[in-house]
């Protein structure tokens, strides 16, 4: 299970898969700034799906969805894209600007970002 962070610093459950429809507000991306507090003696994987917990939200909005599928070895961190995000043009900018950015900022050992194939 993921987690997101609340208000008061804590962190409060969030479903790991949920495919949300409706319609978008174009916000592709998100943010972890929102207060996650990564660290602690967490492994890498805990690190990666809390900052993916914070950007979940803006992929959802959106009608989408993003699932870790793989950390290598390497540093090298396999995203699925799930729902509108498939075939979106704006996907690969999201991985990049939204995702990778937040995940090498928040996570030092993450080297690079790459969608995972099918």
């Amino acid at each position: 299970m993921s987690t997101h962070p609340n208000t008061s610093g804590g962190f409060v459950p969030l479903t790991q898969h949920s495919h949300h429809g409706g319609a978008g507000n174009g916000s592709h991306g998100g943010g972890a700034e929102n207060g996650a507090a990564l660290g602690g003696g967490l492994s890498v994987i805990e690190r990666v799906s809390r900052v993916l917990s914070v950007i979940r939200p803006a992929v959802q909005a959106d009608g989408g969805d993003i699932e870790l599928a793989e950390i290598t070895q390497d540093g090298i961190v396999r995203i699925r894209f799930h729902g509108a995000c498939v075939g979106c043009p704006s996907s690969s900018a999201t991985l990049r600007l939204g995702i990778e950015r937040n995940l090498r900022e928040h996570v030092p050992e993450v080297r690079k970002v790459e969608e995972a194939t099918r």
